[in-house]
């Protein structure tokens, strides 16, 4: 099967609405759990099996930066097996993969560690925000990996008899990232304890810990903000399935707020939603869930009560959903406002739903929003993932016709796209 899924265009699509929503699908597996996941597979020579892996643009961007390192992937359905290719694994990488995801950075611990040295270029990914790689260097640099930026890529070095016994690590913020970076690279220290502090608490860290677990890891923790990690010198084979999405989960979570008719979405961890979950009761959104099934129901906007919302690290509201919740937040009555606690510029979106007959001000990192009776259709400009799926929603919602230009960040995130759009019974335009 061709596995294949790049973006070397970026198309548009029209959009005639409104539209509503009706209709089931199952939610894929997470974006964000297979991509640490992917690059912690170079820690081992024997074979991994992934189970719920999907077929993504930033997942085939990972496996090419996994066959650049020499190892050998194969693709059925939605499972990927990474098994050893070359005799030695390849620490030096090219900048065409690595610079397409930031998510990429984290196979420079992992082939420090393997070989002794790393050339990784410096990371690419949407234009979200200033999203600097130094929490992951001053952390790497405590596990023993000294490293020099040079030319735009990051060269490193392990260096083992400075190597210490216990090590402590504090983080100056809970890092998605960098927590990810700094478990996949202790976990190979040796007779080591890698003690961690102001971790990140996201669904995808523990799907990683329970994943290095599965492969012989010792961890401590996972799911609090403290982590403790018992190094070790092997890694082994495993088999593996991963969590389901929760960030697509709730996308179509608020496009069913949205559009709905009534939206049923299979493959659901309700504990990943709370968040979201909850905003739902202080709107007034009608929702239930059974046996990892989330039913929503649509509702007048009219309704509905306006709320004040802040992004967070989990278990707060995700930055990831803000500019969607958005999009339902500006078609309540009243003043609503969310605050952007993690990527603080992340307002590329507002603009563009302005242009739609949005009323939405944004002042430092706050956006304000009254509510309107309708949006209507525009040329729109989308910028990076999440606000292609903000502006999808919108268009079909709005009245006339849309066309989102540079739309291809949308499948970064969200697999089989057009399939899940019409078993909702939507239907939407695409060409390059």
């Amino acid at each position: 099967m061709k596995h294949r899924l790049e973006i070397e265009t970026m198309g548009k699509m029209k959009v005639a609405g409104p539209q509503y929503a009706n209709g089931e699908i199952t939610i894929s597996g997470s974006k964000n759990s297979a991509l640490p996941i992917l690059a912690a597979t170079i820690l081992t020579d024997e074979k991994v099996i992934l189970h719920n892996i999907p077929n993504l643009a930033d997942v085939n961007t990972m496996i090419e930066i996994l066959e650049n390192t020499g190892k050998k992937v194969t693709w059925e359905n939605s499972t990927l097996v990474i098994e050893k290719g070359e005799e030695k694994i390849n620490s030096i990488l090219p900048y065409g993969p690595v610079r397409k995801m930031r998510a990429s950075f984290n196979v420079l611990g992992p082939l420090t560690i393997r070989n002794g040295y790393a050339k990784v270029a410096l990371p690419g990914g949407c234009s979200i925000g200033v999203r600097p790689v130094n929490f992951h260097l001053e952390g790497l640099k405590k596990l023993g990996i000294e490293s020099k930026i040079e030319h735009g890529y990051t060269n490193s070095k392990f260096t083992e008899n400075n190597h210490q016994k216990k090590i402590h690590i504090s983080l100056p913020f809970p890092s998605v990232g960098a927590t990810e970076h700094l478990i996949t690279t202790a976990v190979m220290l040796k007779d080591t304890e890698t003690i961690l502090t102001n971790c990140a608490q996201e669904p995808e860290i523990v799907d990683l810990c329970n994943f290095l677990i599965s492969m012989g890891a010792r961890i401590e923790g996972q799911g609090s903000s403290n982590i403790k990690i018992y190094g070790t010198d092997r890694l082994y084979g495993t088999e593996y399935t991963i969590i389901p999405d929760r960030i697509e989960a709730g996308t179509y979570a608020i496009l069913g707020a949205i559009l709905g008719g009534k939206v049923t979405l299979n493959n659901v961890i309700e504990d990943h939603l709370f968040s979201l979950l909850d905003i739902f009761e202080k709107l007034g959104i009608h929702y239930e869930f059974k046996n990892n099934t989330l039913i929503v129901s649509g509702i007048s906007k009219m309704e509905l009560t306006p709320v004040d919302v802040e992004t967070s690290t989990f278990p707060g509201f995700p930055t990831d959903l803000q500019p969607q919740l958005m999009v339902l937040l500006s078609l309540i009555p009243g003043r609503s406002s969310i605050t952007e606690n993690v990527f603080k510029t992340r307002f590329n979106h507002v603009d563009e739903l302005n242009r739609m007959g949005a009323k939405i001000f944004v002042e430092s990192n706050t956006a304000i929003i009254t509510g309107v009776t309708k949006l209507s259709g525009a040329p729109l400009e989308a910028t990076d993932l999440r606000a292609s799926a903000a502006l999808l929603i919108a268009a079909l919602a709005a009245e006339g016709e849309t066309v989102i230009n540079n739309v291809d960040h949308i499948f970064r995130g969200y697999e089989k796209l057009f399939d899940k759009l019409e078993k909702l019974n939507l239907s939407v335009e695409y060409f390059e």
